[in-house]
């Protein structure tokens, strides 16, 4: 018979930290804590095969399951002396999602289940306190009928709240027992008007009921959303934890809480949280009371520390934290619940923390002991350090502040004001830069909070759905800026005496907490300290070379103090569209003779070797690769009749023989067409004058610094083989006649871009003609599927959200098809020559999970654009230890 049920707690732990994939992770955690002598209170998990079980049966569940369930649960009732459904000592349980990778707030939980009109008193009685009873119940219908019985929450607070405005109170601690016999009175009424049903008073009905809602939680938008942003595959499902309730909620000697046991913000080795009093957990991360600091350091004038509070309980607390960081060698993110004085843990897990802190607590726990340097590279995610390559308000720009609230998630945003999710996500779509503005946020809002580049709520603290998901994403955010008021009706925010509306632009700085009005000038990032430190560990197992995509100075610039070993892709065409040179280039292009094209090409010829001194220069000896000229022509032809003017009087021909000449070049599908090395095979000028430049740069940079550069001649297109040995002559022919006339000579290469699927599959013969090959992923991409990448974007979307792809192939590459191809030509070329150097240059060069495909088939390098530079160095070691290289590590 199957296993479907793990208990945990009261001496009986069927699971430990190893089973998460099985358990999830909360469930896992929950019986590792409880088997080192932790504080958990018992209860059990229903396994991640249940819900894959589920779904794969119209959602049924295994014929075993109910038993199961029914002797766990007896086993809990025993441990605690309480029975599930007794009138008079009954046991209350919590429901909770448990996924085996943490997405909080995206799936569904229930507290105090198994509460009805009758154990209600029952709970009064044992306790001694109605007022407590009454408030957990209708905890417990809120809960259940938004979660359960799909009831929109605001109808439950729209009742408390005409409770409190009748009673003249402004907290809900202010309500009496009989108060909450009110709203409890109303919600049920409430409920059995819109569901049309009364409230389900059979603990049973209420146990099942909540399960089914964890399970189908799984494939609900938000998750579904969620998982899509984190690559979270559908078929990991998600576990179902049932624990003995404990409650914060009993009076000021109880109280309930979220911690860090380092500051998921900044990585400093604090303790770091928020709790409440008279709460439950949901109170803290709701965002509708404002929690209170943990330690008496941490608070502010007016606030309570736990510290202060509950001294027993928070140094319990403190031992606590450091018994889980020593136990799992990573930053924990702990939920616990004080009863009456005594302290219990709810969950632990490894905690959600910025870029900037992963960075730090790696690199911290490293020289504290706790994992070595080769952990400390594996800990941290690459393309979070995107969050910390990128400009940061300047501290002397002027600025007018409107606002303050919580330094939630760090960097700095500007935008226009959006107020909803969707109008984020449409602005976005569109390219605008937006804000999402909220009171609070709630996890429906997860696809506005991807496609905002900064949120602001005025309710919240630290460790509220906002922040939490903010830092995930690494998206600034102030959170709990109550100063502002937000009027969704009239689309307005309200703060410092001004109003701003929807459209108008604000700033965010999430390090400090502030909100300006209108945009404020930012910075570079400095990348030193633990940053140098992690890319110094990285460099130290990495195997693959990393190259930046770059054709100007300033990429350049930026590429080398990134840590670039090169160019891997200078784009030639890209230097053409200068202001200056863009008329030499449409003289050249609409010639009709070669005798003309070459006059407008040695008016370029300057300007090109220019371009390629100041790149060799930069780089220092290092490798370049420079792609001639690849677009077609269409590109740069002039479109506008005084352009057509213009050409025509330097060429000395009217504007209707130009008319006429660009509808000759004009092509139905250009990107098929004239363009790549078949422009060097028709008007081998072109290539000619490219070449000329390369190597009379090169050999000036050579004599000037004596570390000559290594050009590295990449001829795009190629589909057969005699197309790249043309290419390759002139390019020869050009190089020999630099060398004797500067009496100088440097070494180079002549390779090609392969970007066609018949170069792939020939790639055995073109690797007879050449010394490198360069895997141009996006052509390739476009070229296997048939693709335009300019359009595509308009259904690939759909295709993910349908399981058609599992990714956007132009993000991350498609290992089944265009990676086939790379891993063919790979084996090919090298077959031919074991020595050919081979690359990538496409986007895929700073996605880290195509450079763990890179790594697997044995490329020489990526290249990526310069600010993916350390998101491509850190992949890269990665991908060594994953595949069990790196043993340079010293």
């Amino acid at each position: 018979m199957s296993k479907w049920v793990y208990s945990f707690g009261a001496g009986r732990n069927e699971g430990s930290a190893q089973m998460r994939n099985l358990l999830g992770g909360k469930g896992a955690n929950l019986a590792e804590m409880a088997s080192i002598g932790l504080p958990v209170p018992p209860g059990f998990t229903i396994t991640t095969e249940v819900c894959t079980a589920y779904y794969e049966n119209g959602r049924q569940y295994p014929a075993e399951l109910r038993d199961q369930v029914a002797e766990a649960l007896a086993r809990v009732e025993t441990a605690v002396g309480l029975k599930f459904g007794d009138h008079q000592k009954p046991l209350l349980v919590s429901v909770r999602s448990g996924a085996r990778v943490s997405m909080p707030g995206m799936m569904d939980t229930v507290l105090n289940l198994g509460l009805n009109d009758q154990t209600v008193d029952g709970l009064a009685n044992a306790s001694g306190d109605a007022r407590f009873a009454w408030d957990s119940y209708r905890r417990f219908i809120q809960m259940f009928g938004s979660v359960v019985l799909d009831v929109d929450h605001h109808r439950f607070e729209e009742i408390i709240e005409h409770v409190k405005l009748d009673r003249g109170v402004l907290e809900d601690t202010e309500l009496t027992a009989q108060d909450w016999h009110r709203v409890v009175a109303g919600y049920k009424d409430m409920v059995e008007e819109v569901t049309g049903e009364p409230f389900p008073q059979d603990p049973e009905a209420q146990l099942w009921g909540a399960i089914g809602a964890v399970f189908g939680s799984w494939m609900n938008q938000r998750a579904n959303t969620y998982r899509r942003l984190h690559d979270i595959p559908e078929s990991w499902g998600t576990a179902v934890n049932v624990q003995a309730m404990v409650f914060g909620n009993m009076g000021s000697d109880c109280a309930t809480g979220v911690c860090f046991t380092r500051d998921p913000s900044t990585g400093e080795n604090i303790f770091y949280g928020e709790y409440l009093i008279n709460a439950q957990g949901e109170d803290v991360v709701a965002g509708i009371r404002t929690p209170q600091p943990m330690s008496e350091a941490r608070a502010k004038p007016g606030e309570r520390s736990m510290e202060a509070a509950m001294p027993a309980a928070y140094a319990e607390l403190v031992q606590v934290r450091a018994t889980l960081e020593k136990h799992y060698h990573d930053m924990q993110d702990i939920e616990f619940t004080v009863q009456q004085n005594k302290l219990y843990m709810l969950q632990t897990r490894n905690g959600k923390r910025t870029a900037a802190a992963s960075l730090k607590i790696a690199v911290d726990m490293a020289r504290e002991g706790l994992i070595d340097e080769r952990e400390a590279v594996q800990r941290v995610n690459p393309a979070a350090l995107d969050q910390l390559l990128h400009p940061t308000l300047d501290p002397s720009a002027k600025r007018s502040a409107i606002a303050k609230g919580l330094p939630a998630s760090p960097g700095a945003a500007c935008g226009v004001i959006v107020f909803s999710a969707d109008e984020a996500e449409a602005r976005a779509q569109k390219g605008e830069a937006v804000i999402l503005v909220r009171i609070e946020t709630s996890p429906e809002d997860i696809h506005g909070m991807h496609a905002a580049k900064g949120i602001l709520t005025t309710r919240g603290g630290m460790t509220s759905h906002a922040a939490v998901v903010a830092r995930g994403m690494g998206r600034p955010c102030v959170a709990g800026a109550g100063s502002i008021t937000v009027d969704y009706a009239s689309q307005a925010l309200m703060a410092g005496g001004r109003t701003l509306r929807g459209g108008e632009t604000i700033t965010l700085d999430g390090a400090t907490g502030e909100v300006f009005a209108g945009t404020v000038a930012m910075i570079e990032p400095k990348l030193s300290g633990d940053f140098a430190t992690l890319m110094e560990w990285a460099d130290k197992v990495r195997r693959l070379k990393v190259r930046a995509n770059a054709e100007t100075p300033v990429d350049a610039d930026t590429a080398r103090k990134f840590g670039a070993e090169g160019i891997g892709l200078c784009r030639t065409e890209h230097m053409f569209f200068d202001p200056e040179r863009i008329g030499a280039v449409r003289q050249m292009i609409m010639a009709e003779t070669e005798q003309g094209r070459r006059a407008a090409l040695a008016r370029l010829l300057p300007f090109q070797r220019a371009d390629f001194l100041d790149l060799f220069r930069i780089m220092a000896g290092l490798p370049v690769t420079i792609r001639l000229l690849d677009p077609p022509l269409h590109e740069f032809l002039p479109h506008a009749e005084h352009e057509l003017a213009e050409v025509a009087e330097t060429l000395g021909a009217d504007v209707e023989a130009m008319k006429r000449r660009a509808a000759e070049l004009s092509e139905a599908n250009p990107m098929l067409g004239h363009r790549g090395c078949r422009l060097g095979v028709t008007f081998p000028e072109i290539y000619e004058m490219q070449a000329r430049a390369i190597f009379e740069a090169a050999v000036a940079i050579g004599k000037e610094t004596h570390k000559a550069p290594v050009p590295e001649i990449m001829i795009p297109l190629v589909a057969m083989t005699r197309e790249l040995e043309i290419t390759r002559a002139m390019v020869d022919k050009v190089a020999q006649q630099v060398f004797a006339e500067s009496g100088y000579h440097v070494t180079y290469q002549v390779g090609t871009m392969i970007e066609l699927p018949r170069a792939a599959l020939i790639a055995d013969r073109i690797a007879e003609a050449a010394d490198f090959f360069s895997f141009g992923t996006n052509d390739l991409t476009q070229t296997v599927f048939g693709l335009s990448r300019d359009d595509a974007g308009k259904f690939l979307p759909t295709y993910v959200e349908k399981g058609i792809l599992p990714k956007d192939p132009f993000v991350s590459i498609d290992i089944d098809g265009v990676g086939a191809l790379v891993r063919i030509a790979a084996e090919k070329g090298r077959g031919v020559k074991p020595d050919l150097k081979l690359g990538i240059c496409g986007e895929h060069g700073g996605d880290p999970a195509s450079i763990h495909f890179c790594e697997s088939v044995g490329l020489d390098y990526v290249s990526c654009s310069p600010y993916r530079v350390p998101v491509a160095r850190l992949a890269a070691a990665q991908a060594a230890l994953a595949s069990g290289g790196g043993d340079r590590t010293a």
